[in-house]
């Protein structure tokens, strides 16, 4: 019943709608519609213009297309700029963004692609370029200088030092080629890209000729002897260089054997130029020294050979007597060199024998002879402090033996040795002990007393290497005090008892 009045009220109110009213709603509903159509009308032509203008993403390159760069400098990248375009509607007037893809490694010689890519509402363009990345830079040469440095006469220039630096491959000094010429130094170096560099440096030269100065002058007069020794000299160039040590001498001084001779000083550059000094030494005899024969009866004891394990008591004897002696010495029994030192400081005279005292080493040649001879001064020297210049020759001065080795070497020797003002003795007395057949004390003192008594000076062989040689001795001293006789050392001026030269 309710519904029937609910339907019954509906009708009653369209009832009452005007005329009017119902216009208006029509009028609303064909202007949607029409809304509608436009709208679909529009949109199909939208869809029309889009297809025709064929709206898409067009990308360029700013720049070359292959781009140089230099190695280990900031990439300057010109980069790609992205427009949308159309056949309606042409360029847009905004850029699209667009994307980097590759990046050249700076450090690295090699090519390296760059891809830029654009995109929009689903379309997308790309494009891309080559970048080469080298090395066209030279390496650099630095030439080092020390101030005031002046290449001079002697040795030329002396290179001050450089570098050379690659800015890839870094320190390349060993690769530098170097080339002198004249006054120039030129300098050139390619580094791993072919990139060449030079450098040159102007050479300032000091050519002053150094002079030679001979200490002692240009002739120099010396005493025969066994050692020469240059008196000296000094070069100095003229900007005060010392090249004393470049000094080359040559030439030959013999300072045993009188005469003249040259030396030549020079200095040689590497020019080849020289500079030069000469010197003439005259190697003339040592004064002459005289011979002093003794007023007073007196006997010399020498002893040849020792020293050896019976000099000490052959000293203590001689001690006793407070008598002198000289001691002609050898150098091969070490353990007894101290005998040399004790002898002379009781004032014995010690007198060089021979190192080996073998005839075929010493009297080989002239030299072998000095090179022992020398030997031996040299082990006195270093005993008692100072050298003599006494000796006996190995045999004596009369031996023969020397011939089968070096004939005429005594007698060049004896000239060579007194020149030098050496003095030589040989004896007057032969005690018989080595090769005059005396075995005993009895037969050696018997031998020397018989001698010595027929002279009033007297020089007596013995030997202090024969152990009764050296009993001997006290009788000697005895017999020798109780006849008046005196015992000296010999020196320089002593009587020589000389042999006739046999060689």
């Amino acid at each position: 019943m309710q519904e029937k009045k609910r339907k019954t009220a509906k009708h009653t109110s369209e009832a009452h709608r005007t005329r009017e009213e119902i216009k208006k709603d029509y009028r609303k509903k064909k202007a949607t519609v029409v809304f509608a159509i436009a709208l679909v009308y529009l949109v199909i032509v939208a869809a029309a213009a889009v297809i025709i203008d064929d709206r898409h993403v067009e990308i360029s390159l700013r720049g070359d297309e292959d781009l140089l760069a230099e190695v280990g400098h900031e990439l300057v990248d010109p980069g790609a700029e992205a427009y949308l375009n159309g056949n309606l509607f042409g360029r847009s007037r905004n850029e699209i963004p667009v994307r980097v893809e590759g990046k050249p490694d700076m450090d690295k010689i090699g090519d390296y692609l760059v891809v830029y890519r654009a995109d929009f509402a689903n379309k997308g363009a790309e494009c891309s370029r080559m970048v080469h990345v080298r090395d066209t830079t030279p390496p650099e040469i630095t030439l080092k200088h020390e101030d005031g440095y002046l290449a001079n006469w002697l040795v030329g220039y002396t290179e001050e030092g450089y570098t050379a630096i690659d800015n890839v491959d870094g320190d390349i000094t060993d690769c530098v080629v170097r080339t002198e010429v004249d006054d120039k130094v030129f300098y050139s170096v390619t580094d791993s890209s072919g990139n060449e560099a030079k450098a040159e440096r102007q050479i300032e030269y000091s050519l002053s000729e150094p002079m030679i100065k001979l200490i002692g002058g240009e002739e120099v007069e010396i005493g025969a002897c066994l050692r020469y020794e240059d008196p000296g000299y000094e070069a100095i160039d003229g900007s005060g260089n010392d090249l004393t040590s470049y000094v080359q001498v040559t030439g030959n001084v013999v300072p045993y054997q009188v005469g003249r001779y040259q030396l030549n000083y020079s200095i040689t550059n590497e020019q080849g130029e020289t500079a030069t000094a000469q010197r003439i030494v005259d190697i003339v005899p040592q004064p002459y020294i005289k011979t002093v024969i003794p007023e007073e009866k007196t006997i010399y004891l020498t002893f040849d050979d020792g020293p050896s394990e019976y000099t000490d008591r052959l000293l203590d004897v001689l001690a006793r007597y407070d008598a002198k002696a000289t001691f002609f010495v050898t150098g091969f029994q070490p353990e007894y060199f101290d005998c040399i030192g004790r002898a002379y400081r009781e004032g014995h005279a010690i007198g060089v024998h021979s190192q080996t005292h073998e005839y075929e080493i010493c009297y080989a040649n002239d030299q072998a002879f000095f090179d022992d001879f020398l030997w031996m001064e040299d082990l006195i020297y270093s005993q008692t402090g100072s050298y003599t210049k006494l000796f006996r020759f190995p045999g004596g001065s009369s031996n023969t033996v020397s011939r089968m080795y070096s004939p005429g070497i005594i007698s060049r020797l004896a000239k060579y040795m007194t020149d030098m003002g050496y003095v030589y003795f040989d004896w007057s007395v032969d005690s018989g002990d080595a090769l005059g057949g005396a075995k005993t004390s009895y037969a050696v003192a018997n031998n020397v007393t018989a001698g010595c008594s027929e002279e009033t000076v007297s020089v007596v062989l013995q030997h202090d290497t024969k152990g009764f040689s050296v009993n001997a001795v006290e009788s000697i001293l005895r017999w020798g005090k109780n006849h008046g006789y005196t015992f000296k050392a010999l020196d320089e001026t002593s009587y020589t008892a000389h042999h006739p030269i046999a060689n």
